[in-house]
């Protein structure tokens, strides 16, 4: 009797497990459940745990940036972040469209959030961000303070997780060194591996074993936010390239 992967894996809220991307190529996006991880828990046990026994050599892994900072204890309380006037002028102005049916989360503004974003990129660089940001945005250019403060500290988070506790009142720092982290997973698993961090906005990547994973495959990849972004518990998808149909044998 044959045992379909959709016996197996099951997507997130409406979420579909596959995706037609141009070209006409289609993947599947394999969402991988686990235990509540903690910051006592190992990255690369918890892969051996639960990802292991289903890699394909043609598989990619993709791992939540999110989980790769917890694990390495880069969390910090809210409370305990001291923010400057520069970061509370600053997060006052994020546009998360608080207090309408938009909104989606804080983001960056709030001060904590946004201290560490200036702690991670810099004040000069943010400063300089800011200002472009300001005399660009009336022109209908978008997204240029975070082009500009670059990835790492974008993916600050604060708070870490609506949902999950005890991180509903912690924020998260990047990850360290995301890219090594991905080399070591392909040493691991024997598969390329993407250090991700995706939400309803949309999604890139951290740290990349294989550069010819290109960022435009990664944003229309993600483009649904397939591991969620609440108390899902799915930190790792595996990412098939989808020739047959979900009623395949094994996983």
């Amino acid at each position: 009797m044959s045992t379909s992967l959709a016996d197996i894996y099951t997507p997130n809220g409406t979420r579909s497990l596959a995706v037609a991307m141009r070209g006409g190529m289609a993947y599947l996006r394999l969402p991988v459940r686990t235990r509540r991880i903690t910051e006592k828990d190992d990255l690369f046990a918890l892969l051996k745990e639960y990802v292991a026994a289903h890699i394909k050599p043609s598989d990619i892994v993709f791992v939540s940036e999110k989980i790769v900072a917890l694990t390495q204890g880069r969390i910090v309380r809210i409370a305990d972040v001291k923010t400057s006037a520069l970061a509370r002028f600053l997060s006052r102005r994020v546009r998360n469209n608080v207090g309408t049916e938009k909104f989606r989360g804080y983001g960056h503004g709030t001060a904590p959030a946004m201290q560490l974003l200036i702690d991670e990129a810099g004040v000069p660089r943010v400063l300089f961000a800011a200002a472009v940001a300001a005399l660009t945005r009336p022109l209908g250019i978008r997204g240029a303070f975070y082009f500009l403060i670059g990835k790492r500290a974008k993916s600050v988070d604060c708070p870490m997780s609506f949902d999950i506790e005890p991180y509903t009142h912690c924020a998260k720092r990047p990850p360290l060194n995301p890219p090594g982290v991905a080399r070591a997973i392909r040493d691991l698993l024997g598969v390329d591996a993407v250090i991700v961090d995706a939400n309803y906005i949309g999604a890139f990547s951290l740290g990349k074993s294989n550069r010819k994973i290109s960022e435009s495959f990664i944003r229309a990849l993600l483009k649904d936010n397939p591991a969620g972004q609440a108390d899902e518990m799915t930190p790792f998808l595996i990412i098939r390239r989808n020739d047959d149909s979900l009623a395949e044998s094994g996983t």
